[in-house]
Order: C-alpha cells, then sequence, then structure tokens
C-alpha cells in the first residue's frame, strides 16, 4: 500500500491487475476500483471528484480505461468529467444528464457534514454535479468484457433506483457499491425502496462469492454479512418495519437507516 499525508488518494493492490482508490481523507471513504483486462481496463465509480482521479488510474493502466457507475450519487460519479467512456443503469440516465433529485447546495452540505482534510486548494462553493450522456447504458444480466475478464451485471435497486452491483466470477469479487459494507446503510431518502432493498440482498444469496469489494469503508468484510443482512431485512419485512420512517436498527457490524 502507498500512501502520502499530503495526497487525497489512497492505493492499495487487490491482486496484480485490480486495484483499489480510496478517499480515506473524507468521511464517506469512498472506494473506487480499477480492473485490468487484456483489452482495456474498468474503472467502477470515480469518487467525489474533489481531486483528478485520471492521474492516479493512467499510473495503473495503458489501457483504454471505461467508467461504470454502480449509482448516481455525487460520492461515485465526482470524477466522470475526466473520462469520456461510461455507462449508467437505464433507470439513472436522466440524473447523470442534470436531473438528479438534489440541489447543489444540499449536495454541498452533505460533502462537508463531518470535518474533513480537503485539499488546501479546495472550495467547496465551487463544486459542482457531473452532466453528461453515458456511451453505454446497462441493464441486469449484461456483461462487460475486458479481454480476460468478464464483469456480470447486477441490478441491485433499493438504496437508489438504478443501482447495480458488479460480480467477476472467474475470480469471486462481487463489486457490491452501497448495496452493501460495514457501516450504516442508507434506506430512508426519498428515492430509496427499503422492499428492493431486502430482494436485492436475496439476489446475491446464490453466487459463489469469494470476496466483497465495497464502494465504502472497511475492505476486510465477511462474507457472510450477505446473510445476515439477509436476514435482518427479511425480519424487518415480516414486522412490518421495512419502510421510511421506521428508524434506524443496529446489527452486528452494520445498521440499517429506514
Amino acid at each position: 500500500m502507498t500512501s502520502d499525508k499530503e495526497k487525497w488518494f489512497t492505493i492499495e493492490e487487490i491482486d496484480e491487475n485490480t486495484t483499489v482508490i480510496s478517499e480515506y481523507k473524507h468521511w464517506e471513504e469512498t472506494h473506487c476500483y480499477l480492473l485490468n483486462g487484456k483489452d482495456r481496463s474498468l474503472l467502477i465509480d470515480t469518487g467525489l471528484g474533489v481531486e483528478n482521479i485520471w492521474e492516479q488510474v493512467q499510473k495503473l493502466t495503458d489501457k483504454p480505461v471505461t467508467v461504470v457507475t454502480t449509482h448516481v450519487h455525487y460520492d461515485h460519479f465526482g470524477g466522470h468529467k475526466y473520462f469520456k467512456d461510461f455507462y449508467v443503469h437505464e433507470e439513472e440516465t436522466e440524473w447523470i444528464n442534470g436531473g438528479f433529485p438534489l440541489t447543489i447546495e444540499q449536495v454541498r452540505n452533505f460533502l462537508v457534514e463531518e470535518p474533513c482534510e480537503f485539499p488546501k486548494d479546495f472550495d467547496v462553493n465551487d463544486y459542482y454535479l457531473f452532466e453528461g450522456v453515458p456511451t453505454r447504458v446497462l441493464k441486469d444480466n449484461d456483461t462487460i468484457e475486458l479481454g480476460d475478464r468478464t464483469i456480470r451485471v447486477l441490478h441491485t435497486p433499493g438504496h437508489s433506483p438504478g443501482h447495480m452491483c458488479f460480480f467477476e466470477e472467474d475470480k469471486g469479487y462481487l463489486y457490491t457499491g452501497d448495496l452493501i459494507y460495514i457501516g450504516e446503510l442508507f434506506a430512508y431518502y426519498p428515492s430509496t425502496d427499503p422492499v428492493a432493498y431486502m430482494n436485492s440482498i436475496k439476489k446475491l444469496l446464490p453466487l459463489p462469492v469469494k470476496r466483497i469489494l465495497p464502494a465504502h469503508h472497511d475492505l476486510d468484510i465477511p462474507l457472510s454479512i450477505i446473510e445476515d443482512m439477509d436476514k435482518a431485512f427479511t425480519e424487518l419485512h415480516k414486522s412490518g418495519k421495512l419502510k421510511h420512517g421506521s428508524g434506524t436498527f443496529s446489527y452486528s457490524n452494520f445498521a440499517i437507516r429506514l
């Protein structure tokens, strides 16, 4: 792992062809994943856009780079402005093309919600949301081919309407975006759907997962968390609590905020 207190990004190797680029200096601790294939590279999410993630990516690959968006929230597509080729799920093409359901003032408030070590030249008043037209619109069960690596698209709504997880069966890697991570899961916004969230977790249960790679916080996640979350969501549903306004429910290494 290479880290520098003066640098915004932290770079860590998952394997010889897979790297995680993290924003640990921000309270969100967002992770972006670079998958290098024989023909091209895939970058899963681009982070906040506070610093230029392309400067890091070009140190790690000499292949053409495609960006794929787990979901269109500010902390996942902020760096799309540095890339020409990006994919989005069909349910969120309007969000990324100027129709995001929050105002820029709300987004800026989220960005600075907790104290962070922003770069010295960063001014939150200059922060804006990327807008653009995706080069490919994805749907459930599509595949993304990198030459010698195949990534399967899983539409997993709940946290957002067009949220996607990505499964690389050859390695057993499951890139979970904001569907699964250690910490508080958000299903309370008006644009979230708690029941869809539960069903998306269930969709992951049959997969032969060997490693979970989340979009936030701790990278060391037990595989059992999928079953644990399924049990938690299912019990909330059976008790009539899986709905907006029910509150926050805490478990061993995650919480569900409704």
